[in-house]
């Protein structure tokens, strides 16, 4: 039970093309948002789509494959664990952000 106390599994389509960070002493990370699509029928027999958005963030190996191979609205499954960090912005104003960690990432699309 140990190893699923923070763990997230996703499919969905990439929303943007990867933006790619090369930071100081080597180190990259690539931040995408990634589209979850939900369907259901409500009572009356409506259908009902529901999109969510999610930030991920990849970095080493794992954001080399995003950098090569994932493009915008290329379906893929990713594994990893959520994070919350916060930081200001440039009016001093404090910002709060929820994001998924990715650990692997699985091309799914064409």
């Amino acid at each position: 039970m140990n190893a699923m106390k923070n763990t997230v599994q996703l499919i969905g389509h990439v929303g943007q093309e990867p933006e790619i960070k090369n930071l100081d002493g080597g180190k990259k990370v690539a931040n995408i948002t990634l589209a979850t699509n939900e369907v259901y029928y409500k009572e009356n027999g409506d259908k009902v789509e529901q999109t969510e958005w999610h930030r991920l963030a990849a970095w080493g190996k794992t954001a080399d494959i995003i950098e090569k191979y994932v493009t915008k609205g290329l379906q893929i499954g990713i594994e990893g664990k959520l994070t919350h960090r916060s930081y200001d912005d440039k009016n001093g104003e404090k910002r709060y952000i929820t994001e998924v960690l990715v650990n692997e990432v699985l091309l799914l699309g064409k």
